[in-house]
Order: structure tokens, then sequence, then C-alpha cells
């Protein structure tokens, strides 16, 4: 049996395995997307030669791939440099040929590994070839060995016989292939590189991760994490091993998409996490109409090679690319918190595609946002983002982002409890894995005094996806009035996780110290939040009124804000009785609370969970709005 030879080639600190594609430095992993591999591969193959940019294009971009070619080079160039820790200022690997090409400049050195042959009584059995490892000794060629002899012989082949039965064992009772002793039961999506030469695309490349993940969970019965967590690794260089125990998976799968004209390559890996081994790769070159169906065929592929195939889904509808285009750009905005650009998005993906389900559960989501944070007044957007979850609903009953947008409308607009729990239950059953549902649900047992629920529910999110809302356990946790719980969860998460430097973090953690009584800290929090805003003059000012006039001078120094923002804009009336109920001024906080229970406004849904307005618990004005409202009484 002759074995395919095996090649690492190692220079200075790191070795690159041929046959798997992996680099390492002093035996761990680097992370190195396939284009700069290829580059890495090509310069090794020819060290000390210039290999022409001319070259380098032909193996990377096949002749029907239009690219920008020289940016995706220059960028897979750079990327293997971040990679080696070299640069074109002072390489110390990979020496720049201005207008030609690159050349490999470092010593490097070339392994070869053969097994030795082996004899007929030494190979295992075809089956059972990569599984066993045959003995090294050979018996005497005599059909009557030695009693010593045959003895040892025995016991080896008994200790063979027994583990090929062990490994079949195994293999019939196992429903998930095993890697190196372990099963891959999750997996995490990283944010797939964008290598289309313009930055322009990156909305098209965390789309397409975002349906290759949603796919993924779909058509797997793997767990596999959300969206919102892996895209906090976006651009940033860890080793996977790393990567895989922070957001506590089994293997990872990363790639990278370019998309030129009509054209699209995409190349993705798997990668099992614990020992850093490649499992499977796959490139897909497709015409760039075929974007909407591509995530849902490598998820497939994916799921296949890991034997853990779901049962089978409905048919696919028809997709346009331009509706998808468009929505995947509205989400793209959406995530980045810029609700009235993700709308125009929203609505062009349904006026290309009027039978789009998705994108009127998106654009049901625009109308709903609004009026949930207080930026607009709730009466008309609410009523359209009715009109479009309804819309959603009847064009695709199995989707279950449209059953979760019209538990939100229930929840927010009607405040008819059990009809909004019932649509969270169906998005639920649809797609047990979506965090978000989940989340939802904790808002609406919250607003109903099933505090303990709630904090369950939002258990279950943050299990599904600890980065969607980072904060969002702290909140449930402030509204049980679990105060020292909700700071220590806070705390916690901006300590030990990425990505949580934000002014809202803080903002919540300002609003749980207020709650608490702790109003010194709740002033400090505020401040930060400013400065991480970037308006270093209102930290200024909440710092100067704290000091001269304690925590009612910021409080009055709040009012005054927003009376000015309101003279501009809509300002919710919930928001200025938030203050008036601070200050103890009973009157015109029950005048605004009334105010926004004529608009229906959606920030009346916990008030009973603040203790700002415990005061008002015996008034029958406060007690008439939460009867009104369909809330059970917390007083």
């Amino acid at each position: 049996m002759v074995s395919t030879a095996e090649e690492v080639v190692r220079f200075g600190l790191f070795e690159l395995d041929l046959k798997t594609g992996l680099l390492r430095k002093k035996g761990l992993r680097i992370r190195l997307s396939q284009q700069p591999l290829q580059v890495l591969e090509m310069l090794l193959e020819r060290p000390g030669d210039v290999v022409s940019r001319e070259e380098l294009r032909q193996r990377l971009w096949p002749e029907d791939v239009f690219v920008d070619f020289d940016h995706g080079l220059n960028k897979s160039v750079q990327k293997l440099r971040d990679a080696l820790g070299d640069s074109a200022g002072s390489s110390r690997y990979i020496e720049t040929i201005p207008r030609v090409g690159y050349r490999f400049i470092a010593p490097v050195d070339r392994k070869v590994s053969q097994p030795e042959p082996k004899t007929e009584l030494d190979r295992p059995s075809p089956t059972d070839e990569d599984a066993i490892s045959a003995p090294r000794e050979f018996p005497p060629q005599s059909l009557a060995p030695t009693p010593a002899l045959s003895e040892k012989y025995i016991w080896k082949w008994v200790a063979a016989a027994i583990s090929i039965l062990a490994i079949a064992g195994v293999a019939w009772q196992a429903q998930r292939p095993y890697y190196a002793g372990s099963p891959i039961r999750s997996v995490a999506v990283l944010p797939l590189d964008n290598l289309s030469g313009d930055p322009g695309q990156e909305y098209f490349a965390d789309g397409m991760t975002d349906e290759l993940t949603t796919m993924l969970a779909k058509n797997s019965t793997l767990r596999v994490i959300s969206r919102t967590s892996a895209m906090q690794y976006k651009g940033v260089h860890k080793p996977l091993p790393e990567i895989a125990r922070e957001l506590g998976v089994d293997a990872i799968l990363e790639g990278s998409i370019a998309r030129t004209g009509n054209q699209m390559h995409m190349t993705i890996q798997l990668i099992q996490a614990p020992t850093d081994t490649h499992l499977w790769a796959e490139s897909y070159d497709r015409n760039a109409n075929d974007a909407v169906s591509l995530p849902r065929e490598a998820a497939q592929a994916i799921a296949k090679q890991l034997k853990s195939v779901a049962p089978r889904i409905g048919q696919q509808r028809y997709i346009s690319p331009e509706a998808h285009d468009a929505y995947l750009r509205g989400r793209y905005i959406w995530f980045t918190g810029s609700n009235e650009e993700a709308g125009k998005y929203f609505k062009e993906a349904v006026e290309l595609q009027p039978d789009y389900a998705l994108g009127w559960s998106g654009l049901a989501d625009y109308y709903c946002l609004g009026p949930v944070v207080g930026y607009v007044n709730p009466q008309t957007p609410l009523a359209s983002a009715e009109a479009a979850a309804v819309k959603a609903i009847s064009l695709d009953d199995s989707l279950p982002e449209a059953h979760l947008s019209m538990s939100a409308v229930f929840f927010y607009s009607h405040w008819d409890w059990p009809r909004a729990e019932g649509e969270i239950a169906r998005a639920m059953e649809l797609e047990p894995k979506l965090a978000v549902a989940y989340h939802l649900h904790a808002k609406i047992l919250a607003a109903l005094n099933r505090q303990q629920e709630a904090i369950a529910a939002q258990q279950k999110a943050m299990e599904l996806d600890p980065f969607i809302q980072p904060w969002a356990m702290a909140s449930a946790l402030s509204e049980a009035r679990l105060y020292d719980a909700a700071i220590s969860d806070l705390q916690q998460r901006l300590g030990i996780k990425i990505g949580l430097t934000h002014s809202w973090t803080h903002s919540i953690l300002a609003d749980i110290y207020r709650r608490k009584g702790a109003l010194k800290e709740a002033a400090e929090e505020s401040e930060k939040a400013s400065l991480l805003s970037g308006d270093k003059g209102s930290a200024e000012n909440v710092r100067r009124a704290f000091e001269k006039g304690g925590y009612q001078a910021v409080l009055l120094l709040q009012l005054s804000d927003l009376k000015q923002k309101s003279a501009k804009h809509y300002v919710s009336p919930v928001d200025m009785a938030l203050l008036y109920a601070q200050l103890g001024q009973r009157e015109k906080t029950l005048t605004l609370l009334e105010q926004g229970y004529r608009e229906h406004s959606p920030l009346l849904l916990p008030i009973q969970n603040d203790p700002a307005y415990d005061f008002l618990h015996t008034d029958e004005r406060y007690r008439a709005i939460i009867r009104n409202m369909g809330l059970p009484p917390a007083y």
C-alpha cells in the first residue's frame, strides 16, 4: 500500500501543513482565510523566486470570476503579513517587488515523511485501516510458531480485535461523527471576509453570514451560535480555539466571499475547535442571482458532512435577487442602530417583490422600533407595523420572524397579552433557537409581574445568544428589583466580554443604580455614558450638576434637556413623567402618564416595576391607568 506523502514547511517560528492547510506558530494555530493561505502556499513553492502578480491572479481567481484584482490581492497579502507579524517596510518573510510580484525571503525547511511499507500480515482490513495501528514486530514465516511467540501474537491480535469491535460499537451508536474523540454538536459561523475589493460590499458579506447561520440552524441538529454573538469577532484576531471556548462551541466555520458584477465566489472551511483540526472545506462559484439559495446549499453540505441533517423543511420560495439584496442592506444597517435608514431598504425590498414575507417582517420591525424606544409618536407607526406583520404571516405562515413581529405588535400596540404570548409560542415552535423570541417573551412576562418566569426566559435567550442584548439579563433582574444581582451581571459582562463599552451599557447601569438608590454611582455612570457617546459637554454638565446640587440637580438638568429636545422633535411624555416622578411631583407625573396612555405608549408597560412610581400606588388615577391597560396590579 502506498501512502501519500505529508509535507510540512517550516520557516522562522511558523510551520505550514500543506496537506491540511493549517498555519501554526509555536504549535498554536494562526487563523488565516483561504486566499491569503493560497498566496503563502504559492510563495513557499518557490522560495527565493519572484512569484508574479499574474501567476497569483490565475491561482486565486478563476477566469470567470471578475473582481478588483489589485485591491483583492493587496488585501490578501496584507492579511498574510498581519498573520506572520511581517511588514512591507521591513520584510522578514515576504518581499514586495514593485509592479511585478512577491518573493519569500526567509529560510525554508521542508519535511517530507512517508510511512514504512507494510506487509500483508501488518495490513488491517480496509474499513478499519485508519482506526488501528498494526504491530511492527513480525512473526516468523512458520506454520508452527514457538510457544512464546505464539502467545505474544495471540494477545496482540486479540487486542486489535477488541479495538475493532469497540470502534464498530461506537460507530453504530453515534448520531454524529467523532473527530479526535469529540463529537461536533455545536458550531459558530464567523463573519465571512469581504474579498470583493469594495468596502461597499460589507453588507453583502455580513448578510450572507447571517443567512448561512440561519440555514445551518434550520438544516441541521447542531446548536448554532447566533449571528450577533459570532459577529462580535468581526476583524478580531484571536486563535480559533480561544474564540470557540468563549462561544462554547465544538467547531468554527469561517471563510470569505467576493461579489463583483454578476459573479460570486464563496470559500468556507470547518475547523474542529479543541484540536484545531481542519475537517472540511468547499468553494462555490455562482451567478449572483443564486445568492438566495447558496447559504442553504452550503448548510446542507455541512450538515451532511457532520451527519447532523435535520428533517427536511418546506420548499424554498422564490425570492427576487434584487429584493433579497435590499433586505440584506436593511438588516445590515438595522444592526448598526440606524433604524430610519434600514426602513428605506425594507420598503424597497417589498416594492421590488410584494410577496416577500421576510421583507414585510423587516418592515414591521422598523415601524415598531421607534415607538418602543420613545423616539416616535406611537399612534401611526404601530398601525403600520401591524399591517406589515399581518402581510408577512399571510404570505408565509411558517416564517418565525413574521410571528415574532406579530407578537411585538400585540404586546406593544394592542396590549393583548394572550395573543402576544400565542405568537411568541408559534415563533419558538417554528424556530426553537430564536434567541430574540425568548427575549421578547421575557419583556412580556415582566410586564405581567411574572418576574421569575421573565428571568428564566431571559436566561434562555442569553444561553442561545449572549451578545444579542448583553444588558438584557441585568434589565430583567432590575425589573424584578434584584439590583445587586443586576449590577453584578452587567459589571461581569463589561469586564469579560468584548464589544460592550457602549454608552447605552452605562446608561443601563446608571438606571439600575438609580432604582437601587445609589445616586452617586448613578450620576457617575450617566457621565460615562455621555463620554462614550462622544458628548463631552453633557458629561461635564452632569458632573458639575451633581457636585453642586446632588442627584436632584442632575434630574433638573435632564428635564431641561428633554424640554429643549421636545421643541424640535417628539419626546415621549412617559420619559418626562419618570423625571417628575423622581422629583416627587405627583400632579405633573400623573398628567404625563395619562397623556402616554392616550398615545398608547409602549413605555408605559414596565412602569409597575420602577420604584420611582411607588408613591403613586394608592392614587386612583394611577390605578386607572394600570387597570385600563389590562395589567395585573403590582400594588
